[in-house]
């Protein structure tokens, strides 16, 4: 049996208070405080440095969280192992996604879901912050990027295919680019950490360095730029196929293409049973980017 008190040390940490905490357990904030300052006494060191604003866990703290996390988890697979319930998909599923991603590629699949699934209980999260998947407050997370963080368990679901693009209005009024050089002379749009620009072309990979027009950490700011006719952008196919078929951004020196490293992943906790609910997600959503057109 997994310690009592371990369990609502890990409870507070991912609701992120005490109060939060026993809200969710229906328990008053005075008690749950006492059984943590018993769980400290007990092990003779502070686990969570409290504030009025947020809590903060010690070094003990994070090391227990670390040990224990894991233990929870395979606990928890082996009753549901035991029981049969590892074969079925149901129970909490909690998700979280790229706000533009999510919005365009993620969410529109979820009804269909939960119509196949209906004893699994879904909460959905749209953060451009990367959510801590060890921390047990996150099951699933779609993540793109050119690699997956160590201590993860990644499944790709396909690449992110990115173009050079800038609306006609832009083109118009400074010229097209003939060369990938030619790109000193141009406004250039990214987000504050996408540059310098990795691009796959005829020769191979090659870095392309330079400094947004505008400073943002939007990828969507950086989109609605671009077809305002602000600069030229490198820009996934998922998120702007549909300006450029209708014409709103067109193509820019399309011998190049960002790097095909990148791709889109769905990324959880190791376990030694992943489950049912959580394959079963992945699996679906699988199955619809790789028939989506959005994605190149």
């Amino acid at each position: 049996m997994f310690d009592p008190d371990y369990d609502l040390f890990l409870d507070i940490i991912e609701a992120g208070s005490i109060s939060a905490a026993a809200r969710s357990r229906n328990m008053s904030t005075a008690a749950l405080s006492k059984r943590l300052v018993r769980l400290e006494e007990r092990l003779s060191e502070r686990l969570i440095h409290r504030t009025t604003r947020r809590l903060a866990l010690t070094p003990a703290g994070q090391d227990l969280r670390n040990v224990l996390l894991p233990l929870r988890a395979s606990l928890k697979a082996a009753e549901e192992r035991i029981s049969g319930k590892d074969m079925l998909a149901r129970g909490p599923l909690r998700i979280t996604a790229p706000t533009s991603f999510g919005r365009m590629h993620v969410v529109p699949f979820i009804p269909e879901f939960i119509d196949g699934n209906p004893e699994v209980s879904l909460s959905v999260d749209l953060s451009d912050e990367y959510a801590d998947l060890l921390d047990g407050s996150c099951d699933l997370a779609i993540r793109i990027g050119a690699r997956i963080a160590n201590g993860l368990v990644g499944h790709r679901l396909g690449t992110s295919h990115r173009v050079l693009c800038a609306a006609p209005s832009y083109l118009a009024a400074y010229g097209e680019p003939s060369a990938l050089a030619d790109l000193r002379d141009h406004r250039l749009l990214a987000t504050t950490s996408q540059l310098p620009w990795q691009l796959d072309g005829p020769d191979g990979t090659v870095s392309h360095s330079g400094q947004s027009h505008v400073q943002t950490n939007s990828s969507e700011v950086v989109r609605e730029l671009a077809i305002g006719g602000c600069g030229v952008a490198l820009r996934s196919l998922w998120d702007v196929s549909d300006a450029l078929r209708q014409g709103t951004l067109c193509r820019v020196l399309p011998q190049y293409r960002g790097s095909q490293d990148v791709g889109i992943f769905a990324l959880h906790a190791p376990s030694p049973a992943v489950p049912a609910r959580l394959t079963a997600f992945i699996d679906h959503l699988a199955l619809h980017l790789n028939t989506s057109e959005a994605l190149g």
